[in-house]
């Protein structure tokens, strides 16, 4: 089940995230968090 959170994040970070959604390279930017969540903890182990 998903879940909605809040958080804050310089805008300079959102425009390329933004321009990694507009490139079709995710689907939205909760898709991108989700990867770059996933992605870390995967590698702390």
């Amino acid at each position: 089940m998903k879940q909605k959170i809040s958080i804050s994040i310089e805008q300079a970070t959102i425009l390329k995230v933004e321009q990694k959604v507009a490139k079709g390279i995710f689907r939205n930017k909760s898709h991108l968090a989700e990867y770059a969540i996933n992605k870390l903890l995967e590698a702390e182990g």
